[in-house]
């Protein structure tokens, strides 16, 4: 893979990234990605108006980028949203400021989708940045609509070759996610009303209910720098995962699935992380991981938007 393309004829690839209070490591990705081989990009760094940092140090080092500054904080889903916008590639690359790249990583992407217009989204290899070959992502299964969960393909092995494959797959990896500028005009951006968490996988539900494929392309690596940027089991974290959760499944089951799946996640699901976090003596998680749930339940309105870029190909 990544051999067939013509240099003279390559499309242009917009490549997105936010930055939140991570202008070093921001600038540590900027860095791996100076050295890619693929000729035609254009970077946006969206500062996503990180209150602890000062993003001005990005442009500085790679006057190059376009620096976008929000002036607050918009979310995963809504800086990229920003950055969609203003970009002009053919490809939309969406990747964690938290990641390295090696150098061929995106030749492989952009020839799988130039060669199959049936593929809506696809994502790399993830090898956790810390443990070098060792596997985070090789694919998905399904996602399940009542119990919310999958697995990931790979996760934790040594890699030896085993996944340098291209297929189908259960769903796509925010990490680092190619996606055609024309799916985005049909389909829309990805929802800003998650905030953080399961908006890749939304996205990816709605690309396949729009007929197009999710694919793994194992020809293709990036290194994740897992944790940076959020922390484990912290309030934070705790209540935007499990309100995506349940927001997920609340806009993408249907019918009876629905009911099962707000059973599972409000009765059994509910019981288990509440004694979980109190053997862990951790009240605040409790409160963290209640207020996620009643938010669910108090917003029933506006959790369908998905706005669609103004920006057509050039």
């Amino acid at each position: 893979m990544g051999k067939n393309l013509e240099s003279k004829h390559l499309p242009l690839v917009s490549i997105i990234t936010v930055n939140y209070n991570q202008s070093a490591v921001t600038l540590e990705f900027l860095a791996s990605l100076r050295q890619t081989t693929y000729p035609n990009i254009e970077v946006f760094v969206v500062d996503n108006g990180s209150p602890k940092d000062n993003p001005d140090i990005i442009a500085e080092k790679f006057p190059d980028i376009t620096l976008i500054k929000t002036g607050k904080n918009l979310g995963f889903a809504g800086g990229n949203n920003v950055a969609v916008e203003k970009s002009k590639g053919k490809y939309l690359l969406f990747i964690n400021n938290d990641t390295e790249v090696d150098p061929g990583f995106l030749e492989p992407l952009v020839e799988l989708l130039e060669q199959h217009a049936e593929i809506g989204m696809v994502s790399p290899k993830i090898h956790f940045f810390h443990t070098p070959n060792t596997f985070q992502y090789a694919g998905f299964t399904p996602l399940s609509k009542i119990t919310v969960r999958n697995e990931a393909i790979g996760f934790g092995e040594t890699d030896k070759g085993q996944y340098d494959v291209c297929h189908e797959t259960g769903s796509i990896f925010g990490a680092a996610m190619l996606v055609p500028r024309k799916v985005i005009e049909e389909v829309g951006m990805m929802t800003e009303v998650f905030f953080l968490y399961y908006e890749e996988h939304d996205w990816a539900e709605r690309i396949k209910k729009a007929g197009y494929k999710i694919y793994y392309n194992g020809f293709s690596k990036v290194r994740h720098k897992e944790s940076i940027s959020t922390v484990k089991d912290s309030p934070f974290q705790i209540y935007y995962l499990h309100r995506g959760r349940v927001l997920f499944a609340r806009r993408n089951a249907k019918g009876f699935q629905v009911v099962l799946s707000m059973l599972y996640l409000y009765g059994i699901v509910m019981s288990k992380m509440i004694f979980s976090f109190l053997i862990k003596k951790r009240p605040d998680l409790i409160r963290a991981y209640l207020k996620a749930m009643w938010w669910n339940v108090s917003h029933q309105k506006g959790i369908r938007d998905a706005p669609k870029p103004k920006q057509k190909i050039l």
